[in-house]
């Protein structure tokens, strides 16, 4: 039997990383060797090191993105990033994995001496198709591992038949119209919970939204790979769950990860932590703080920051506020004007507030001072809060965050989807009503403990875990598909 050898592959950005390096930690827990594959420009900026250090079993490896080392890849830039993985990084990472699972009998002077087995399989990041095609043509099973929602891949997997049943593109603005094509979700999915760019299309197509053309294709590619991964558990989504497992090979629901295999903190941010703040949150009483975090994508305007920071002064509570140095739409430096502007704002109450450029977010949402958690709605930071029954009020920016959101406020019930509005008077009202409904509070306990059972050992996201390992085994063993599905059930 082949040593199981998994080479993971997740798209550059923060939050896929998360997700990814916590699914390696799982991996490498239950005995598999794992190679985590980055870009050259995230590998420079990451503790790669210090986390490869904690396993002999762990490496990484990275191949080039296909931009400037000076791009600042930002979100506007996400069409040229993704465009250039598929050419620059693609033709890199076949020659890559081609070297990875050759089986040497005898060591020669290019063996590098780790001591790795050739890779047995891949776990390519879903929004990136040609990782699959390209292992497959190689001859190494591969397997897909969505990061968003189930509910999302979902969505984006029903865009075609919205398109047919006329639901899509909108001929009006009534946002607030139910969205009917997206089975499971009929009772409670609104126009503006569908991913932002479909309120953009003018035609029968996707192709004047090329972030939503890519994303829906690679969504439908997902159904050629050996399984669809997704880090959620079936008591937060089993409808959406239940619907896409007619579609895929085999579906694993194995979240939220950070409960079961949290990696390294310095091992999956790509901004330096400024732990200071948890001093601060020591000083404040309990569940007393607003944390505000919208994540490392999200951009807000100047008009936009003045009505969240006015509306959070008015509601009265201590807030923590991550403001990241490029999420301000202003000049060079207008990230410490905003600080300024903050702090302006609680002249003579400065131990009210605390702001830094990034926090340890999962050891802020377990703080006993932290109240309510204003986010970006990104399903890591929604399964993280879930996870803690932090209550939340959500201010989505794009992609999969519109139908996080919905779940949040109108399915979970534990916080307030603002989706939408950023005005100072919403802001205020929706964040004292996550504070102070008991309604909310009682629901978020409800789901985090739910979700604590679900990832607890004999738990459904445990089990679905241990199945894939076994999965894995398998590819890594015979060449012909395994025959270990087995129905979901709730």
């Amino acid at each position: 039997m082949a040593e199981a050898h998994v080479l993971v592959f997740p798209a550059p950005a923060q939050g896929h990383l998360n997700c990814f390096l916590h699914f390696a930690t799982g991996l490498l827990r239950a005995g598999l060797h794992v190679t985590f594959l980055h870009t050259h420009h995230n590998l420079r900026r990451l503790d790669a090191e210090g986390a490869a250090d904690a396993s002999p079993r762990l490496r990484f490896l990275s191949v080039p993105d296909g931009l400037p080392d000076d791009d600042p890849r930002l979100v506007d830039g996400l069409p040229e990033l993704m465009d250039g993985l598929r050419t620059t990084g693609s033709a890199a990472y076949r020659a890559l994995l081609a070297s990875l699972v050759v089986v040497r009998a005898v060591p020669n002077d290019d063996d590098d001496g780790d001591g790795f087995p050739p890779v047995t399989c891949v776990v390519a990041d879903g929004i990136l198709p040609f990782a699959v095609d390209i292992a497959e043509e190689l001859g190494v099973p591969a397997i897909a591992f969505r990061t968003v929602s189930a509910s999302a891949v979902l969505a984006y997997l029903s865009v075609p038949r919205l398109i047919e049943l006329g639901e899509l593109p909108f001929h009006d603005d009534v946002l607030d119209k139910r969205v009917r094509g997206v089975p499971g979700m009929e009772s409670f999915l609104r126009r503006r919970d569908l991913p932002i760019q479909c309120r953009h299309l003018t035609a029968t197509t996707t192709h004047d939204e090329p972030l939503l053309t890519s994303v829906v294709a690679a969504t439908a590619h997902s159904r050629k790979a050996r399984a669809l991964l997704l880090n959620t558990t079936i008591s937060m989504e089993h409808p959406a769950l239940t619907h896409l497992a007619q579609h895929m090979r085999d579906v694993f629901a194995i979240g939220p990860l950070h409960a079961m295999s949290p990696a390294p903190a310095a091992a999956t941010s790509l901004w330096r932590h400024d732990d200071g703040c948890m001093a601060w949150l020591d000083s404040q009483p309990n569940m007393s703080v607003v944390y505000v975090s919208l994540g490392s994508l999200t951009v807000i305007t100047r008009e936009q920051f003045t009505e969240l920071l006015s509306g959070l002064v008015a509601a009265g509570y201590p807030f923590l506020w991550v403001l990241r140095p490029d999420m301000a739409a202003t000049a060079t430096g207008g990230d410490a004007l905003l600080r300024e502007a903050i702090h302006a704002a609680v002249a003579g109450r400065s131990n009210r507030v605390c702001v830094v450029p990034w926090a340890p977010q999962r050891d802020v949402l377990r703080h006993r001072a932290v109240g309510c958690f204003l986010t970006h709605s990104g399903w890591n930071s929604t399964a993280e809060g879930v996870a803690d029954g932090v209550r939340m009020v959500c201010w989505p920016f794009f992609a999969d965050q519109q139908i996080n959101s919905r779940l949040v406020g109108a399915v979970w019930g534990n916080g307030v989807d603002m989706k939408d509005v950023c005005e100072r008077g919403v802001v205020e009202r929706s964040v004292r009503e996550a504070m102070e409904s008991g309604e909310i509070r009682r629901s978020a306990r409800r789901l985090s403990e739910q979700v604590k059972r679900d990832t607890a050992d004999g738990g459904s996201s445990a089990l679905e875990f241990e199945r894939l390992v076994g999965f894995i085994r398998e590819l890594s063993k015979v060449d012909d598909e395994p025959t270990l599905r087995k129905p979901m059930s709730k």
